[in-house]
């Protein structure tokens, strides 16, 4: 397994749309072991495949508190969505920034597991805000977009700030 290289907003390929998954094979399973790693690694608790620059409707997610309970999403979509709520909102690819984001409380999700099997779930909390901000990567869009052109620039600024600090 390898640890792949996410991402960093506001790099152009975070907005680039998701492909379907057309077949789950061995391509597609190595892909999601090493999607997991890189999370775990991280550490986060879900990672799209956009985030790793691969452009294919992958998904893992673990909010386990013990970090062993790994889902794994191919092509999910959200089919049904009730209530709302405001949640603190990080993102891998944004790393120390934390804001508010409203999303809905409660969602079902239809998706691929790692085997090819079609499931549904329903999930709700923290679950369920994870879900919807993983698919908003497979759609091309990061959490920051849901905030005010001000606080989106102030972001910016000061991820760039950061990364030159860094060179």
């Amino acid at each position: 397994m390898a640890i792949l290289k996410i991402l960093q907003y506001p790099d152009e390929r975070l907005h680039k749309a998701a492909k379907k998954v057309e077949r789950v094979n061995e391509v597609t399973r190595k892909l999601v072991r090493n999607m997991a790693e890189t999370m775990y690694a991280a550490p986060g608790v879900g990672l799209a495949a956009t985030q790793v620059d691969v452009h294919e409707q992958v998904i893992v997610i673990d909010v386990s508190e013990a970090r062993n309970q790994l889902k794994v999403f191919i092509n999910p979509e959200i089919i049904a969505s009730s209530g709302a709520e405001e949640c603190e909102e990080g993102c891998l690819s944004v790393p120390g920034i934390y804001e508010m984001v409203r999303r809905a409380a409660k969602v079902t999700v239809c998706a691929l597991n790692e085997k090819g099997d079609s499931f549904t779930l329903e999930a709700e909390g923290f679950l369920a805000v994870c879900i919807q901000h993983e698919i908003d990567h497979l759609h091309g869009k990061v959490f920051v977009e849901y905030l005010s052109q001000l606080k989106q620039t102030r972001i910016r600024a000061k991820l760039k700030k950061r990364l030159r600090e860094t060179m």
